[in-house]
């Protein structure tokens, strides 16, 4: 017996078109109640013309999933009406209609379902407790903006409504929506477990995306309003359009993967459905995003048509969460027999007579495109596909009709059943199936958890590895996560930390809440207080990075027991012995003809002079004072003059033996004997009056540098007037430029010793050492502004003493016999060849 009225209608996209075209009619079957659902199919297909994907392949994969929730739908009315104990005695028969994907499409079959049963038209009545529709109850459909759209009609005339898939919290005010119910987790739950999974990575700067629909905006806005209260802080926030044939779907996009890259966010959040965030990872591919983690729902994280992008392993770690549900026993077996009947000749008949008893009102919405899907197109997706949602709506409604009509566990009562009668025992009682009991909380959803996915390669091929569990609280196994970064462990992203003392926090981006912490610099200290800035030492302290006071800065210079300074005063001891033992030499051969064409006793007073300015590398050494400042320079422009003073008289007698034959023997008489000493004392005190001139215009004073070390005060003797320096100083170079200019064309006389030759090496090392000094003195302000200064005054006596001193008392010591009047022979005495 067929009761009027008492309908379950499901609304399915492109299942009427399934191949064999006979199986088309096992979607429409008569029974005395009649079951159906809402499977979104259709629009998907419209929108291919932008898409380099065939349209055929695409629409099959569009076309398996609402295939198999279907299938799963009749597969549990076939359940119940073989079972002796749950409905007996009633026949349940289900009407399938295709919402594809449109609003408008999904409202035709359901003004159809409220009809006045056995009539075309819907009664305008002002009290419908008595009314009866053509259905008793709806089975979807699958996305929420549909339900918002379908639910509200259903619920102003309190038929119950089952989804298998809508999770907008919209659809939990039961004020709005009081017979709308679903057989999955509200967004609030979604929400709340991506919320614990970025707290316990310790993630708190992400960026998040939505699709522009209700289940995008919905979750996001969800999301949004728990990740402030609980100190995650948003980059960006943008939607993606679900439009992707508009033309202004591309920019968009573009636009979106631009604002995350400027972010330098690790962590992604997206809610969306398969083909926005499919059309949102290849543009991310495309554009060189880099590796994110993707934290995902299983909108589209079980997706084979996201899991199937090319290149789709470079965008990172894809992480999300998916419904945790049960498989359907004996589910997989049916699809493959329905399959397998369906080119059987017998079964294209029954078909054709069950369809013949239904009513004529049949809304007919053909997928065109998706006329050839075989069981091997089928079968992948039936691992992936959650048809258990599917299965406990069915149940839930044939359990509700079980107590409303009284049923026991051997019949039940043919009598009529009203729409809102099922919503009592709907609302209060659990129901079981397959040995597990559910039922639907304050909001009318079944809360069944979440299980945390891990998109895993192995080999190429991509699996869903199960990596945690949330229920109320989120377990992660971490071990079994291997994250794709540089070294495979689990990146930051994070917005601020809790700063340790010695940082201070930095405003990043334009959000508020968001910071770095960083380290106090050096040379300045965290004043225990919650600003924003470190505050710097006093001159006189320092203070290293990260740090909380400041110290006393310690003296800095040229310590006596360094090992530079050793081996600097081992080297001034070396040449000051040196010196003393050529000056030795010179002292014992004083009469012999090679000291006196030297100049006698001048020679010896020019090696007095380069011992003293030996020894004066001593005031470069120790702890500096004003006093050593100004005699450093001082004692280093006297004892070069005295030793270049000497040189000239003989550069002069040279000159005019060689130049100016004629007037020599006027002239000589000048340069020569005692007079020579008159030069050499004229020389000495004109320097000794540019001393003086030096000490009025600016010696050199002791200054504390700050700056150059960052825990010391540098004491060093600076230069107070680079125009005093170049007095004091520029008066030697002046002599040594007179001694080149004399000796360094003069040629060698033959068997005769070339005194001239060791006066222009002497000087000519001299400008050699001083241009790599006054380079480097003028540019330097450590330690080893005292070092080369030294290293300037050794390697300058050196230089004469090698040039001039030493090959001079080679001959004494080594080749005596050439110590004659004759090799020896003073220019003045004979003429030059």
């Amino acid at each position: 017996m067929q009761l009027p009225g008492l309908w379950l209608c499901l609304s399915f996209g492109c299942a009427a078109s399934l191949s064999p075209s006979c199986l088309s009619a096992q979607f429409r079957r008569p029974g005395d109640f009649i079951l159906g659902g809402l499977f979104p199919f259709g629009k998907d297909t419209v929108n291919l013309t932008a898409r380099s994907e065939p349209t055929l392949l695409l629409c099959e994969r569009l076309f398996t999933d609402g295939l198999i929730w279907a299938l799963g739908m009749r597969f549990a009315i076939d359940q119940i009406n073989n079972s002796s104990s749950l409905l007996p005695g009633i026949t349940l028969g289900y009407d399938m209609y295709d919402t594809c994907f449109e609003p408008l499409v999904a409202l035709q079959p359901s003004l159809l379902f409220l009809t006045r049963n056995g009539t075309t038209g819907i009664g305008v009545l002002c009290n419908y407790t008595e009314y009866q529709p053509r259905v008793t109850a709806v089975i979807g459909p699958h996305k929420s903006d549909l339900c918002l759209v379908t639910a509200k009609l259903f619920s102003s005339f309190l038929i119950p409504q089952v989804s298998y898939g809508a999770s907008s919290e919209t659809l939990s005010n039961t004020e709005l929506y009081p017979s709308f119910y679903r057989t999955v987790p509200g967004d609030r739950n979604l929400a709340e477990a991506v919320v614990l999974l970025l707290h316990q990575f310790g993630w708190n700067w992400v960026a998040t995306v939505g699709s522009d629909d209700e289940y995008g905006r919905g979750a996001q806005a969800l999301f949004l309003s728990m990740a402030g209260a609980n100190n995650i802080c948003i980059a960006f926030e943008g939607l993606i359009p679900t439009e992707l044939a508009e033309p202004s779907a591309k920019k968009q996009l573009e636009d979106t993967v631009r604002a995350i890259n400027s972010t330098k966010v690790n962590v992604v959040v997206l809610f969306a459905y398969n083909l926005p965030a499919q059309a949102l990872l290849e543009h991310s591919i495309r554009m060189g995003l880099g590796k994110k983690v993707w934290v995902g729902t299983e909108a589209w994280i079980l997706s084979d048509i996201t899991a199937s992008i090319p290149d789709v392993q470079s965008i990172g770690t894809v992480l999300g969460f998916a419904m945790r549900t049960a498989t359907v026993p004996g589910f997989q077996e049916y699809v493959a027999e329905l399959f397998g009947s369906a080119a059987q000749e017998e079964f294209c008949r029954r078909s054709k007579e069950l369809s013949s008893l239904m009513n004529a009102e049949v809304l007919d919405t053909r997928c065109r495109q998706c006329d050839r899907v075989t069981l091997r197109d089928v079968w992948p997706t039936l691992s992936v596909t959650t048809v258990q949602p599917v299965h406990l709506a069915v149940y839930s409604v044939a359990q509700a009709l079980h107590r409303a009509l009284g049923c026991t566990t051997k019949s039940c009562p043919k009598t009529a059943i009203r729409s809102w009668q099922l919503l009592h025992f709907m609302n209060t009682l659990p129901f079981e199936v397959n040995g597990q009991s559910f039922r639907f909380d304050q909001s009318h959803s079944t809360n069944t958890g979440y299980k945390l996915i891990l998109w895993a390669w192995r080999d190429g091929t991509l699996t869903y590895l199960p990596v945690g569990d949330y229920d109320q609280s989120l377990y992660i196994r971490r071990t079994q996560i291997q994250f794709h970064t540089a070294d495979k462990k689990e990146p930051t992203s994070e917005c601020f930390r809790r700063c340790e003392p010695g940082q201070v926090r930095r405003i990043k981006g334009f959000n508020l809440c968001c910071y770095d912490c960083t380290d106090c610099s050096e040379n300045t200290f965290w004043s225990g207080t919650d600003s924003t800035g470190c505050s710097p030492c006093p001159q006189h302290q320092w203070a290293p990075a990260r740090s909380t006071r400041c110290y006393d800065r310690s003296d800095r210079f040229l310590f006596w027991d360094e090992p530079l300074a050793v081996a600097l005063v081992t080297l001034m001891a070396l040449t000051a012995a040196l010196t003393c033992v050529t000056a030795l030499l010179f002292l014992r051969h004083l009469r012999s003809p090679l000291v006196q064409v030297s100049g006698g006793g001048r020679s010896l007073l020019a090696l007095l002079m380069l011992l003293l300015q030996s020894l004066s590398c001593c005031l470069y050494v120790g702890k500096p004072s004003s006093a050593l400042c100004t005699l450093q320079q001082l004692s280093y422009a006297l004892c070069l003059n005295g030793c270049f003073s000497t040189f000239v008289p003989k550069a002069l007698e040279i000159t005019l033996v060689t130049e100016f034959p004629r007037r020599a023997p006027r002239l000589l008489r000048w340069v020569t004997q005692g007079r020579a000493w008159l030069l050499v004392a004229a020389s000495v005190l004109t320097q000794v009056l540019l001393c003086f001139c030096h000490l009025r215009l600016g010696p050199d004073v002791l200054v504390a540098d700050y700056t150059s070390l960052p825990s010391e005060v540098l004491l060093v003797c600076g230069t107070q007037s680079w125009a005093a320096f170049a007095l004091l100083h520029g008066y030697n170079s002046c002599l040594a430029s007179a001694c080149f200019l004399c000796t360094f064309m003069v040629q060698s006389p033959a068997r005769r010793y070339n005194v001239a030759r060791g006066i222009t090496f002497a000087t000519l090392i001299f400008f050699v050492i001083w241009i790599f000094f006054l380079v480097i003195f003028a540019t330097l302000r450590t330690v080893l502004r005292a070092v080369t200064q030294i290293c300037t005054i050794l390697a300058t006596t050196l230089g004469i003493l090698a040039s001039y001193f030493v090959p001079k008392c080679y001959i004494m010591v080594f080749r005596p016999e050439l110590n004659t009047a004759e090799f020896c022979q003073s220019p003045a005495e004979g003429e030059p060849e």
